[in-house]
């Protein structure tokens, strides 16, 4: 019943380590979310900048595996290239042994007096009440997302330690086991001791649990310095199953980054196991066989190891590259569109921004389309009728993957105010950006039926339609520049530029109509026409939906785009002097409406 009870005791512990691991990482990641982009996509092909980048930042969320996830997610979006990764993903490594250090606070002894009993304040039975205290006051009570968040860290780091304390307790009778110790000296053997250390790190995916559970072993004395060597290799190499998992199904680079992660770390044991047992075969090295006593011996070894690794294999990172190239062949038939990847997810505001550069992309998209029509009607190419059609298809895959990755986004991950308002904007906008393409493919169609059916148009309804594609293409590019620079000047001209193509969609209605009666014009002239107008007006409906929305965000942080636009046409001398500049600009020379000047609703 005993050994059942300790059992039990040690799982919970370890339950206890690893939910706490998660809080406080998660927690990490939110607060240094809207820098992590920054951090890590400026890394270069410097080795020692990105081993720092990396560095940092794994000491920062205190998980390299998340660390490698989040580059994996990178390389996959176009974030970083292969070659920058390299130098992260060793920082990494070396920047997950600061967990071995704070892990081995829960196990220091010593007494009341000098050094020892300075550190044994230290341990989390002395001050990890009051820290606990403090995160759940600052989470209860805060208002502030970021400092919701410091609480959650220090609730989380709270909780791992408790989960130290738990594991160690549970071992702690295990300490005059004899047959215990006997288990223990089986890890002696190096190829078993790597097995130890790999096995329970692929089962929990953490290499900081198993560093904690070899930490907490060492108490009961029955652990040399000889015999943690082997299994800290296996640990390490055990870490990289994370990485390899959140590969399937990524782009070939994404791929290659997780494979030169497993690359560098088996590589690393590899070599300095056959170091170590050629030196222990030549040499007797007492220290080897010394029981790990005190509270840091572990983490030193961990840590020893990983800064002997880097100094081995940085000289070679380009081969680790070159290696993960081979092993992962380029494939032509890969699709190159802009992958939206849910390993950011791991760091939600980095997964707002690569949301928000990819819609920026399928707007460019959208708007090229919508120009190259344009020079369709007077003037048909097959080939660019096909360059249309093929960006209307990308615009539409574009909007399936962004609708349904923040959706996903939204629903997951604990969004910050301003990046769910963000989202909320962006799931917005990509409807109108969709349309605007399929008009694209519209006016694509109605210059085929022009040129099949031979449809001229008199000079006079050329010139007038002509007037329309400049009017229309300013307020696309304006509605666009207003998106993708974040230019709210170029937002409030889009609206009374819209109601201008509203004016000049009715008067060439108008003068069609007028020409028919004169016989200069044709009834299926007018059927033409008049899709010509529908698809341009519509265009800049959707523009006058962009540009609103960017500008009651700004000003609201909400959507309510259509009472924002009606509050915009009611007043305000600024809308009513760029309509009258817009409508003088693009005049059909035909009269100016009596309305223009001085009406309070210029609609017409």
């Amino acid at each position: 019943m005993t050994i059942l009870l300790q059992t039990l005791q040690l799982i919970c512990g370890l339950a206890l380590f690893l939910y706490g691991m998660n809080v406080m990482g998660d927690a990490m990641k939110r607060i240094g979310g809207s820098r992590m982009k920054s951090i890590l996509s400026n890394a270069t092909s410097n080795p020692r900048k990105g081993f720092l980048l990396g560095l940092g930042v794994t000491a920062l969320v205190q998980s390299s595996s998340a660390t490698t996830v989040m580059v994996v997610g990178f390389v996959n979006s176009g974030l970083m290239t292969l070659r920058q990764t390299v130098g992260v993903i060793m920082g990494a490594n070396v920047g997950s042994a600061s967990t071995a250090w704070l892990t081995g606070l829960s196990v220091i002894e010593g007494g009341n007096d000098g050094v020892l009993g300075f550190l044994s304040l230290l341990k989390p039975t002395s001050w990890m009440p009051i820290l606990a205290i403090t995160g759940l006051f600052i989470t209860m009570m805060s208002k502030s997302t970021r400092k919701k968040n410091i609480g959650h860290a220090l609730l989380g780091f709270s909780i791992l330690m408790v989960g130290m304390e738990y594991m160690a307790m549970a071992v702690d009778p295990l300490k005059e086991s004899d047959g215990f110790r006997s288990l223990l000296t089986m890890f002696k053997n190096p190829a078993l001791g790597i097995l130890a250390g790999l096995i329970p790190t692929l089962v929990v995916q953490s290499s900081a649990a198993s560093i904690g559970i070899l930490q907490v072993l060492a108490t009961t004395g029955g652990i040399t310095y000889g015999t943690s060597i082997p299994i800290i290799m296996g640990l390490n190499i055990g870490t990289c199953v994370t990485a390899m998992l959140s590969s399937i199904g990524a782009n070939k680079n994404a791929r290659r980054t997780a494979l030169i992660h497993l690359y560098f770390n088996v590589l690393s044991a590899m070599i300095w196991l056959v170091v170590y047992l050629v030196v222990t075969a030549v040499v007797d090295i007492p220290f080897l066989s010394h029981p790990v006593d005190v509270w840091w011996g572990i983490a030193a070894v961990h840590t020893v190891f990983k800064i002997l690794s880097v100094i081995t294999l940085a000289p070679f990172s380009r081969l680790i590259e070159r290696l993960a190239v081979l092993s992962v062949p380029d494939d032509k038939s890969e699709d190159t569109i802009d992958l939206l990847d849910e390993r950011l997810f791991l760091t939600p505001t980095v997964a707002v921004e690569r949301a928000t550069e990819v819609t920026e992309k399928m707007a460019v998209i959208s708007a090229e389309a919508f120009r190259l029509s344009l020079g369709l009607i007077n003037r048909y190419d097959e080939k660019i009728a096909q360059t249309i059609r093929d960006f209307e298809n990308k615009a539409d895959l574009y909007e399936d993957s962004l609708g349904s990755y923040l959706t996903k986004l939204a629903s997951t991950s604990d969004l910050p105010e301003r990046e769910s308002r963000q989202v909320t904007m962006l799931l917005h906008l990509i409807g109108d950006f969709e349309r605007i393409s399929d008009h694209a493919v519209n006016l694509v169609e109605s210059a085929e039926e022009i040129k099949e059916k031979k449809v001229a148009f008199s000079k006079e309804a050329n010139r007038e339609l002509a007037v329309m594609y400049g009017a229309v293409d300013e307020i696309l590019s304006l509605a666009t520049d207003s998106f993708t620079k974040q230019d709210l000047h170029a937002a409030s001209l889009v609206e009374p530029l819209e109601q201008v193509v509203d004016y000049l969609r009715d008067e060439i209605k108008l003068q069609h109509i007028l020409r028919l009666q004169k016989s200069e014009c044709s009834i299926e002239h007018g059927f033409v026409l008049a899709d010509i107008l529908t698809n341009l007006e519509r265009v800049s409906d959707h523009c006058s939906n962009i540009a609103g929305l960017i500008l009651e965000m700004s000003a609201h942080g909400d959507v309510g785009t259509h009472q924002y636009l009606r509050d915009v046409r009611a007043g305000g001398e600024g809308f009513k002097r760029n309509y009258n500049e817009y409508l003088r600009k693009y005049s059909l020379g035909v009269g100016t409406p009596s309305d223009a000047v001085g009406n309070d609703d210029p609609s017409v």
